[in-house]
């Protein structure tokens, strides 16, 4: 069932790229005709249909290279369309290419419509392609392409992997059961346990597993290998839930020294003239929202004064690059004496310290807005680990492995871990392992990823307090 439902989406997806690539042409031909000057003739469409099934073909082709028909549940929208962007720039290259070599001097194609072509392309592609996700989404949640999930490894998280399958149907994962060496034949979270972990070759057989996922972070690598070694169907896909302090935050690379191999085990990826880039943006958009945002937030301050005594913006001291305090800016959203008697504490759910317009703003994190002042002065970026307060900063360096790292980078106003849930009265751990990730994996378009998580998160985010 999974396999003929990969294959039907796989076709239909290369027909809408087909189609759409074959629409954008016809409407880039139609531009051209409006552009066109009162003397100047435009050869008929039919002139131009040789062309279209070249480009047609090359999106095709380049598409296929670029694996934007290999369709993986639970990857990012966003990620996608940033390939199809890149894909179909280089598409329309080759298309102009093979246009050129096939026609030589029988050729109209101007550079007007080459890049009406390329615009329309991608939105027509990029709309098509949100839809078919959507579609695909629709038909998971009802059962149609499902993959059965196994699950080796019953513990805390075997727990959090199931936690987040039935969290989110619209992947189409249906979890048969668990496979754990400790609790065989027991019940976990309404799962039943199958057996041990040597069981997983017959469990795979008899259930018709489609991916196994290996829950056992704490496993050597030995472990590991032996685990998967009782797979040998080879049609299974086996998915490894990694120690995320050891592996994931940790980007390994093959290099050299002089012909000798050498393993990066770590690259800091914000350093020189990425620093100079990140800052100019960091300084462009938060001029810019500051403008924008300027009625919106003398409004805010002054319903924060109506309602209870105090400044309407105060300074917080938090702890930002190379663990350097400095004034975090922020509208007040509590009592002034919410800390009188208990002296510096963490913030909960609703939280009785709380002001009424404070609980408003918090809800929708318009408390946060002044933070745009501390990236436009340098203090923060836009994107980075959220900052915390020097009490908290040391306790938590205390309980955590490699906590201070967050602080290899500027503090930001949204993160990788607030855009996947972490942010509020949620695990430090976590947010630590996502913040670590983030500083080892930065790139521009991460930065602007994260920035568009967090514009879709701002009104329907959970975990806000």
């Amino acid at each position: 069932m999974k396999r003929h439902a990969n294959i039907v989406f796989g076709l239909s997806l290369l027909a809408l790229d087909a189609a759409t690539t074959g629409a954008a042409f016809y409407l880039a031909h139609l531009l051209r005709g409006l552009d066109a000057g009162p003397r100047q003739v435009i050869p008929p469409f039919r002139y131009y249909l040789g062309m279209m099934l070249l480009n047609v073909v090359a999106i095709a082709v380049v598409f296929f290279f670029y694996k934007l028909y290999h369709l993986r549940r639970g990857a990012s929208q966003l990620d996608e369309l940033g390939s199809a962007f890149t894909a179909v720039s280089i598409s329309v290259i080759v298309g102009m290419a093979l246009t050129s070599f096939v026609y030589r001097t029988d050729l109209d194609y101007p550079r007007s419509m080459i890049a009406y072509f390329w615009v329309l392309a991608f939105m027509l592609i990029a709309v098509a392609r949100i839809a078919h996700h959507q579609l695909r989404s629709t038909l998971y949640r009802r059962g149609w392409g499902e993959s059965k999930v196994l699950i080796v490894g019953a513990g805390e998280a075997g727990n959090l992997i199931l936690d987040k399958i039935r969290g989110s149907p619209q992947l189409g994962y249906r979890p048969v059961g668990f496979l754990d060496d400790n609790c065989a034949g027991h019940i976990v979270q309404g799962l039943p346990v199958l057996g041990q972990v040597y069981d997983l070759g017959r469990a795979v057989q008899d259930y018709r597993v489609d991916e196994v996922i290996v829950a056992l972070p704490e496993a050597s690598h030995q472990d590991l290998l032996s685990v998967i070694s009782h797979c040998e169907d080879g049609k299974v896909s086996i998915k490894v839930f990694p120690d995320v302090f050891q592996i994931m935050a940790a980007e390994v690379n093959v290099g050299d020294l002089n012909g000798l191999p050498l393993l990066t085990m770590r690259d800091v990826a914000l350093r020189g003239w990425r620093l100079t880039l990140k800052r100019i943006v960091d300084l462009l958009i938060s001029a810019i929202v500051l403008i924008f945002i300027s009625p919106l937030l003398i409004l805010l301050a002054l319903l924060v004064r109506l309602d209870s005594k105090g400044p309407a913006i105060y300074c917080q001291e938090r702890m930002g690059l190379d663990a350097v305090p400095f004034p975090c800016f922020k509208l007040r959203s509590m009592r002034t004496d919410a800390e009188a008697e208990t002296g510096p504490v963490w913030a909960t759910r609703d939280d009785p310290r709380r002001t009424r317009v404070g609980a408003f703003l918090r809800k929708y994190s318009l408390d946060e807005l002044p933070n745009f002042i501390n990236v436009f002065l340098g203090h923060m970026s836009l994107v980075g680990p959220r900052p915390e307060r020097p009490m908290f900063v040391e306790e938590f360096r205390q309980k955590v492995p490699r906590y201070m790292e967050r602080h290899y980078e500027k503090a930001g106003i949204t993160g990788w871990a607030q855009v996947n849930g972490l942010r509020g009265d949620s695990s430090i751990w976590e947010r630590t392992k996502y913040d670590i990730y983030y500083i080892e994996h930065w790139s521009l378009w991460f930065d602007f990823k994260i920035m568009i998580l967090t514009l879709f998160r701002f009104l329907r985010d959970p975990n806000a307090i």
